[in-house]
């Protein structure tokens, strides 16, 4: 399966991430054990990093205790926030039939030595010695001074039998179990990895300078509002805070903008944004740009912080709404320079943050939502928030997101660079991206509607009456994809007639929507549309003479001409104009018997 090879290929990246002098995650291309080992301990990896938000490679591999004497735990965490201590199972399946169908048994859980450890305990019942990394968790318990505040938990990344599921908390020593299944690690480890939205974070420290050449002071407000009273605090920051926040949070920190982050391109605002931090040493960029807005459930700032000439603001639950190109195109440059040492390109540059804060609780999700796309349309100056845009946080596009996901393995962007990580980092092609405006063109199609896929301008597709009618709550989403994927293969075909890859592309997929069967196996979908395709491209140009040869389309689209010299006839034949005409549907339901 298709989200199989994704995983793979993010868990191979996570071993690249290891230091070169690290053999063991460096194994001989040809000897497969030592890869799959190497690939079992960056699946561990891949956990820490998402539900942890562990971004450095090293940080992470001193919590992986895998290895000969590990009490059968392999690998833990210990969480001082929620007070909660993770004891972390793992069992990577190397194969893709293994992966969804293999389980752990019964005596992989017995072996977990959690009361032990938790004991203190440095052998295990045999006598035998934890190994190093169990010793280094014993000693770190031992360290905890409000231990007993502490609740143990057990992390099983592994499939599990359900006849096993009633007695876990017996299997693992009474302590409270959470299973992360092989649907569960795609839906909420690989997607969001991919999709840089993987670790959300609940309160954010912002550090400011607040010496006497600085603007860090800030300005509080209290506006009343139609969703009650908000508190605004508008203040600058240092770009390098912004840079950091973004190079950890990724689009976790973007939930509810209506733009992920962008490509950095050349002649864009994001180019012009890099260059005013990295070729400018004055602070031009706080007059150039336009600012930062984010969202919290509360903000708390203090400057008295036991550090002169500094404060620090904190933020509950963050979001940014706008200005999350700048706060991306920052971060691209953290990363770049931050190997070479080189972040002074950041010194004495600040940008303006405004940060808007009210109760959540007083609040419906529906006003919240309501709130933030006002204000991201009324402050987003910089770049206009196109319709599509406006649509990227509608409860239908969230949950095609996550059908498509699951069914496919495809990835689809509702927005506008969403997968841009995941590109960068070489987790996906880009062929596995479906174009949210591609697809609502694909499902008008399906909707025997061919011509308004063709000629819709994209803001009227995304308008919310057209976008509504288009994408309904009970869209067929299978049915699209089917067509959606006959689409993307119609050139790789061969055909006599010109039109089939250039004009009747749209119409193609119309036919061959009326060729679905529900009874079709995703798995399946390839190997049918080959088929299907084969046949109606075949009968391609047996169709465009029928359509020549109907009086209305001659009258319309294919007028005959006559040379008053010769009397040589010639046709005047308007493809263009025909596959956006009135009756290429009706032809199309004659030919094809729909």
């Amino acid at each position: 399966m298709a989200k199989y090879d994704d995983l793979l290929k993010v868990i191979d990246s996570l071993r690249c991430e290891a230091p070169s002098e690290n053999r063991r995650y460096y194994p001989d291309s040809s000897d497969q054990i030592k890869i799959n080992q190497a690939r079992t301990r960056a699946y561990i990896h891949m956990f820490l990093k998402v539900k942890f938000g562990l971004i450095n490679f090293e940080e992470r591999e001193a919590l992986v205790t895998d290895g000969p004497s590990d009490g059968g735990i392999d690998a833990y965490y210990i969480d001082e926030e929620d007070k909660i201590i993770y004891f972390i199972q793992s069992k990577f399946r190397t194969t893709d039939a293994n992966f969804q169908n293999k389980e752990i048994t019964m005596e992989e859980l017995l072996a977990m030595d959690i009361t032990r450890i938790l004991d203190g305990e440095e052998t295990d019942e045999n006598g035998t010695q934890y190994n190093g990394k169990i010793q280094g968790f014993i000693r770190r318990l031992g360290e905890i001074s409000d231990i007993p505040k502490y609740t143990p938990k057990v992390i099983l990344l592994a499939n599990l039998k359900s006849s096993l599921a009633p007695k876990l908390r017996k299997l693992t020593g009474g302590y409270a179990v959470e299973v992360y299944n092989y649907e569960r690690v795609y839906k909420e480890l690989l997607f969001p990895l991919i999709s840089g939205s993987y670790f959300n974070i609940k309160e954010l420290k912002i550090t400011l300078n607040v010496d006497k050449e600085s603007a860090g002071h800030r300005i509080q407000y209290y506006p009343e509002t139609n969703y009650g009273e908000c508190t605004v605090n508008a203040l600058y920051v240092p770009t390098i805070e912004i840079a950091k926040i973004l190079s950890k949070y990724k689009n976790s920190i973007l939930k509810f903008n209506p733009r992920s982050y962008l490509d950095l391109k050349s002649g864009s605002v994001n180019a012009k944004i890099a260059n005013s931090i990295e070729n400018i040493a004055t602070n031009e960029f706080a007059l150039f740009n336009n600012g930062i807005t984010m969202l919290s459930d509360e903000t708390i700032y203090s400057d008295k912080v036991g550090k002169k000439n500094k404060a620090e603001i904190m933020v509950t639950n963050p979001q940014i709404i706008n200005g999350g190109q700048t706060a991306y195109t920052l971060s691209v440059i953290y990363d770049n320079h931050l190997a070479n040492n080189t972040l002074d390109v950041f010194d004495n540059k600040e940008v303006l943050l405004k940060i808007i804060s009210f109760n959540a609780s007083e609040r419906s999700e529906k006003d919240k939502l309501k709130l933030i796309e006002d204000i991201s349309i009324a402050t987003n100056q910089q770049s206009p928030v196109y319709e599509a845009d406006r649509r990227a946080n509608d409860a239908i596009q969230v949950k095609l997101q996550e059908l498509i996901f699951a069914d496919f393995g495809f990835y689809y962007e509702r927005k506008r660079g969403e997968f841009g990580d995941g590109l960068r980092k070489k987790y996906i092609e880009r062929s596995k991206i479906i174009d949210r405006e591609q697809f609502l063109r694909i499902c008008l199609a399906v909707e025997d509607e061919p011509v308004r896929a063709r000629s819709t301008s994209i803001n009227t597709l995304f308008e919310k009456r057209t976008f509504d009618t288009i994408v309904p709550e009970d869209l067929d989403y299978r049915k699209c994809i089917y067509a959606y994927m006959a689409f993307e293969r119609i050139n790789n075909y061969q055909s006599s007639s010109f039109n089939v890859k250039n004009l009747a592309r749209f119409a193609i997929a119309c036919v061959i929507s009326h060729r679905y069967n529900e009874s079709i196996y995703p798995s399946d979908f390839e190997e049918s549309i080959d088929k299907e395709l084969t046949d109606i491209i075949s009968k391609w140009e047996e169709f465009e003479k029928s359509v020549r040869a109907d009086d209305t389309n001659k009258y319309y689209y294919f007028r005959e001409l006559y040379d008053p010299q010769t009397g040589e006839k010639t046709v005047d034949a308007n493809w263009g104009a025909y596959y956006k005409g009135r009756t290429l549907n009706r032809d199309l339901k004659n030919f094809f018997g729909y």
